[in-house]
């Protein structure tokens, strides 16, 4: 199955390319990461 990529939003692509330049951006989404593989990690040891 061929998928076709939706057309990319120039306004979207603006606010992702602030973001990626903002420093606190970038913490709290390493933060996030952290925490999700981090219950992820916990709940698959659980089993």
């Amino acid at each position: 199955m061929i998928r076709i990529a939706k057309p990319t939003d120039p306004k979207k692509l603006e606010e992702l390319k602030q973001k990626i330049n903002d420093e606190n951006y970038i913490k709290d989404a390493i933060k996030s990461i952290a925490q999700r593989l981090t219950k992820e990690i916990l709940y698959n040891n659980e089993e």
